[in-house]
């Protein structure tokens, strides 16, 4: 509506914008808008959830898979992580200064014990040995002499010819000059093991690393840097640690006089790099850590084990005779504990609670609720319930019920490509297994 005088629009007067009648009017027409777009929103959801789960149901048997329990014999490991530690390691390092004049030896050479690793200047110390070897001849020359002088004086006292002091005096001077020449000695001893540091041999047998000094280069007696460091390789010894839990039967098969056996594996758990015996146990547990060290030995005759290695430790403890095993694909958990679904003569599955124990590779030990013989799922137990129908690979069915069970995998193959494209997540992982049981790929190549 217009003004009379032609002008602006009349606006609705300010006490009708604000009638609480209009305004609870505008709000009821808001929340019926809102109920009915979260209305359709939920429709969708639930029809999308029923297209999914209609490629989940199958009218006839499930097909899965099975695998046969058996019995073996089960290691009982207990895993740690270790680093190869050599058992001698030693810093060959000068014992006299001089210079360096020969380093006979190659870097990263195997060397034997008594292996010649360096040589220092000699002369030096030739000289010093001639000098106490001639100090040790003057004082042997003046012994002697004092000596005779000795058995003189003792003559001419029995005739009362001299005093008794002066006899005393000379028994006094044999025996400083005796003292001397002792000294003389041990001074040549010095010496002479002193020219022999100038020679440096290898202590032990192992693997030679890089040089850390260069011929020609003044080498001082006990300095802080090596000429080499010589490394034992073989045997070798990988130290790992144990949590306090595992310890007991350890101790007691050691303190039997068992030779624990030993694994060691790559960082990958891929390889298996050597085997050994436990050598030896620590004395104290690490209160921080809870675990006990322990030290591997290995003969090492390959070089496979090399120092600071990291390496994956299995200590086996015992072997578990004639056990029950399972594949472990075939054990599920449930609320109440492990269980396995078990196929019946009828090909029907029962829901089996067990009791495991250690596992070996893929294989879990069973201590209690299967025996050997019998059939389990090992894959396609997402879907089962107690008293399902199951289809193995490979087994006949009579020919009409394989057509009925055609057709009905057909239609569920169909499905189940239908629900894959909007499937995410483990949904899309166990739909993507069933299509890979039923052969829909199989079929989709043949029609």
């Amino acid at each position: 509506m217009e003004s009379q005088d032609g002008g602006q629009p009349d606006l609705p007067p300010p006490a009708a914008q604000s009638d609480p009648a209009v305004i609870r009017r505008h709000r009821l027409i808001a929340i019926i808008g809102l109920l009915a777009f979260a209305g359709l929103i939920a429709f969708a959801i639930l029809r999308h959830h029923d297209a999914a789960q209609a490629g989940f149901r199958h009218p006839g048997p499930m097909p899965v898979a099975v695998g046969k329990v058996t019995t073996a014999d089960v290691p009982v490991i207990v895993q740690a992580l270790g680093t190869v530690t050599p058992l001698d390691v030693v810093n060959v390092t000068p014992q006299v200064s001089g210079p360096l004049v020969k380093l006979p030896f190659k870097e990263g050479q195997m060397v034997h014990a008594g292996a010649l690793l360096a040589e220092i200047d000699p002369r030096p110390f030739q000289a010093a040995l001639a000098q106490a070897q001639g100090q040790l001849e003057t004082a042997e020359a003046a012994l002697a002499t004092a000596r005779v002088d000795m058995g003189r004086y003792k003559r001419l006292v029995s005739q009362d010819s001299i005093a008794v002091q002066t006899y005393a005096d000379q028994v006094g001077t044999v025996q400083q000059d005796a003292a001397t020449v002792a000294a003389d000695k041990a001074a040549v001893e010095t010496a002479r093991l002193n020219l022999s540091y100038c020679r440096i041999y290898s202590p032990i047998d192992g693997l030679a690393g890089l040089r850390q000094m260069d011929v020609g280069n003044l080498v001082q007696a006990n300095q802080s840097t090596p000429i080499v460091v010589v490394t034992q390789m073989q045997p070798m010894s990988v130290v790992f640690s144990v949590p306090e839990t595992d310890l007991q039967e350890i101790f007691q098969r050691s303190r039997a006089g068992d030779r624990l056996p030993v694994q060691a594996y790559s960082r990958d758990m891929l390889h298996l790099i050597a085997t050994g015996r436990l050598g030896a146990i620590d004395n104290q547990i690490n209160t921080t850590t809870g675990t006990l060290q322990m030290r591997a030995l290995f003969n090492n005759k390959g070089l496979e084990l090399f120092p600071n290695e990291f390496v994956n430790v299995k200590l086996i403890v015992r072997t578990l005779k004639n056990q029950v095993v399972v594949p472990g694909a075939a054990v599920q958990n449930g609320p109440s504990g492990n269980f396995v679904f078990v196929v019946e003569p009828n090909d029907t599955v029962q829901m089996r609670a067990i009791v495991t124990g250690p596992t070996f590779g893929d294989l879990m030990a069973v201590m209690k609720g299967l025996t050997p013989g019998q059939t389990v799922v090992t894959d396609g137990a997402d879907e089962l319930r107690p008293g399902a129908r199951v289809r193995i690979p490979g087994q006949k069915a009579p020919l009409a019920a394989a057509q009925g069970a055609g057709r009905a995998d057909t239609a569920r193959c169909a499905r189940l490509a239908h629900s894959r494209r909007t499937a995410s997540g483990r949904r899309a992982q166990y739909m993507a297994r069933a299509y890979q049981r039923l052969g829909c790929a199989r079929q989709s190549k043949q029609t």
